[in-house]
């Protein structure tokens, strides 16, 4: 197990509002390469790892995408905090508005909602790590 520390692993302090970056940094949260998709790959496929060293890499990486998901929702959630209606309306922000207002919700920047089909978990170890340098290379 882990411990978690009740702060970021890097601080995030954005102080100017951007509705248009924050639409586009959500895939990081949310979408089909982001942290959430990242978090759960490796998390669930370290379960069927037949090395116990691959599968604690597998646990530290897992984990540490998490990591890097708080930071991307403080990223958009400061991106985001405090727009008037004016400024949402503006930017296009309104269309996430209308269903999640300023709440973070795992989308991608085109919309679409996370979904457990952007990662694969075979069970087979070669397929697996090949699916995991997949994704991170879409993200490099």
């Amino acid at each position: 197990m882990w411990r978690y520390e009740k702060r970021l692993q890097h601080p995030v302090k954005i102080t100017q509002t951007n509705p248009q970056m924050a639409q586009v940094i959500i895939s990081q949260f949310g979408g089909p390469d982001g942290e959430l998709a990242a978090s759960m790959r490796y998390l669930s496929q370290r379960y069927t790892m037949p090395y116990k060293e691959v599968t604690g890499v597998l646990t530290d990486i897992g984990t540490e995408e998490l990591a890097h998901m708080e930071m991307i929702s403080a990223i958009v959630y400061q991106l985001t905090r405090n727009l008037s209606i004016e400024e949402i309306k503006a930017s296009g922000f309104d269309k996430y508005y209308v269903d999640h207002t300023l709440g973070l919700w795992p989308q991608s920047a085109g919309g679409v909602p996370f979904t457990a089909e952007v990662f694969q978990s075979k069970g087979d170890p070669i397929t697996d790590l090949f699916e995991d340098m997949a994704a991170d290379g879409a993200t490099a």
